[in-house]
């Protein structure tokens, strides 16, 4: 939660916010997160406008999981952007329009919550399927070697059990009758 009282909601007034906070649980897709409790840098911006505050900035965190095709493990850095506008909750405040606003974010006695929207932003942010390697070959479909470690790698070419009888039939090239 950040504390926007500062502001002293006077539509112009700014303030930078450079913070460090623990991250979330769960906050990535299943093969690539940011591990809970690693640090996620937010450099952040906040305005107050007539109707909340202007929340803009961005957050960056590492990031660990495994490529997609071969299983290996991989880290990396995400820099999310996000923008979002928090409108002011006052106590005055009629709660009818609030079944056509509910993805409106709000403030919470000056105090606003970022996780939703920078989970969000992390994860649109991260690879669909992330590589540990831009030209991964991935795995052998038949016995799962990783093809990196044996570029050579390969098997005979599987014999159809319907075909299998006329194997016996098949003459090398030089045993043709002449």
């Amino acid at each position: 939660m950040l504390d926007t009282r500062e502001l002293g909601r006077r539509p112009g007034s700014q303030r930078e916010v450079e913070q460090t906070v623990p991250a979330p649980a769960d906050l990535g897709i299943e093969v690539l997160a940011v591990p809970e409790g690693s640090p996620v840098v937010l450099d952040l911006r906040l305005e107050a406008v007539m109707e909340g505050v202007l929340v803009t900035g961005t957050a960056t965190a590492g990031l660990a999981g495994e490529c997609v095709r071969c299983l290996d493990a991989v880290t990396d850095e995400v820099e999310a952007r996000f923008q979002e506008l928090y409108v002011y909750d006052d106590d005055g405040d009629s709660r009818q329009g609030d079944d056509q606003d509910d993805d409106v974010s709000r403030l919470e006695r000056d105090l606003l919550d970022l996780e939703p929207v920078l989970r969000d932003a992390v994860v649109l942010a991260l690879p669909f399927q992330p590589l540990c390697e831009e030209d991964c070959p991935g795995l052998c479909t038949e016995c799962g070697a990783r093809l990196a470690d044996d570029p050579d790698h390969g098997h005979e070419d599987p014999v159809d059990p319907r075909w299998a009888g006329l194997a016996a039939l098949r003459q090398d090239p030089g045993d043709a009758p002449a």
